[in-house]
């Protein structure tokens, strides 16, 4: 069984999730050569009891169309993330989460899932694009930001904050490192 990377963007309403929620969630399913597979969505309610971090509420103020766009057509937390179990499960290759920052979007997804499902199909692991690109330009952490990294690992794609949009443009720039990467080695 192969793999299949699962680039994942979420919108919330906070830095962590409980006090504050998952809004939004994209997934684009690309395979190692960027063949674009599949895609998730979904618009989920707020917690129960949680409420939006000022700051967060704050620059949501600045972005009115992603903000509209992550408030309609919205689902239960557990009736979006049993979907988005089943859409991981529906593809024939093993799922590795990738995204830009792992560490947050992975957060949410995680507990998300553990929380309204009782499982993760990505176990534990999340593939960080920031690290990913550490590695490949043998620079320090801290240096291997987007602004830094080589214009060829970006297609033509917006970074809208609309969840989809940013995942498949993370997508699409994880596989073009990810092929980058590759012919270096052979």
């Amino acid at each position: 069984m192969s793999e299949i990377y699962i680039s994942t963007d979420v919108e919330t309403d906070g830095p962590i999730p409980g006090p504050h929620s998952m809004l939004s969630i994209g997934s684009a399913a690309y395979t190692a050569d960027k063949v674009l597979v599949s895609t998730f969505s979904a618009n989920l309610e707020t917690l129960p009891g949680a409420q939006a971090h000022p700051k967060t509420a704050e620059w949501w103020a600045t972005q009115p169309q992603a903000w509209a766009a992550c408030r309609k057509d919205l689902e239960s937390p557990e009736a979006a993330m049993t979907r988005y179990v089943a859409w991981i499960k529906s593809l024939d290759d093993k799922p590795v989460f990738v995204a830009y920052p792992a560490g947050f979007d992975f957060l949410f997804v995680y507990w998300y899932l553990i929380r309204f499902v009782g499982e993760s199909p990505f176990s534990h692991s999340a593939l960080d694009i920031k690290s990913f690109a550490m590695a490949v330009l043998k620079t320090e952490f801290r240096q291997s930001t987007k602004r830094n990294m080589p214009k060829r690992w970006f297609d033509e794609l917006a970074h809208t904050h609309v969840a989809l949009d940013d995942a498949i443009e993370q997508g699409a720039l994880f596989c073009n490192m990810l092929r980058e990467s590759r012919l270096e080695q052979s």
